[in-house]
């Protein structure tokens, strides 16, 4: 990355939906947002729905509003798609106005160059999008077996806590998330603002294969 780009604010835009995983999208939000406070504007954080109606997290613990809904969202330059529990994503893949709407605006822009990164079950979300297809990929081990049988042109990884292949970013389950957004910082911003953040977090950083 030059020093234009790094100088440059990222748009990382959070896809918030129904049960939606309150660790998948919260871990990575918060790297993100401390990597932004830290280093005075690295990236814009927002959050994006089917609509702007509130969704309920994981159990109906609470509700969240969205910032945006996918017609008003700003131009993202990633866009995050945490997990939820595998009933409720394949229950999202069966739905064709998800899949019209939420999806249908991930893969355009997937398609102009936007950065995808999927954490834990996320990455069951882009079966139908193509998305997926040639690339090496993860996701929590229990739905690794399915992620393949829905994937038949990709390579999933069983190993891995993430998988990096340029402008899709994949990770194994819920905390892992978080290791990929530190790693991401660090590929953008460089490893001295990743330790910073670690130790804010007071974070044990797994040692873990890319």
């Amino acid at each position: 990355m030059n020093q234009q780009q790094k100088n440059k604010t990222m748009n990382v835009a959070f896809l918030i939906y129904d049960q939606v995983e309150a660790l998948d999208l919260n871990g990575p939000l918060d790297v993100f947002i401390k990597a932004d406070v830290i280093s005075t504007g690295s990236y814009h954080c927002y959050t994006v729905g089917q609509t702007k109606e509130a969704v309920f997290m994981e159990a109906n613990t609470m509700s969240i509003i969205p910032t945006y809904d996918v017609k008003t969202a700003p131009q993202p330059d990633m866009i995050v798609i945490p997990g939820a529990n595998p009933d409720r994503v394949m229950e999202c893949l069966e739905d064709n106005d998800f899949q019209n709407t939420v999806m249908q605006w991930i893969k355009d822009q997937y398609y102009n160059g936007v950065t995808v990164f999927t954490v834990c079950t996320g990455s069951m979300h882009l079966s139908k999008t193509g998305i997926l297809d040639h690339h090496e990929i993860t996701t929590h081990s229990m739905l690794l077996d399915t992620l393949e049988q829905y994937n038949p042109k990709s390579i999933v990884k069983r190993d891995a806590r993430f998988v990096d292949q340029g402008q899709l970013i994949t990770t194994a389950g819920i905390t892992a998330g978080i290791d990929a957004a530190l790693y991401l910082v660090g590929k953008h911003h460089g490893q001295e603002l990743v330790e910073t953040i670690v130790t804010l977090f007071e974070y044990q950083q797994q040692e873990f294969k890319n």
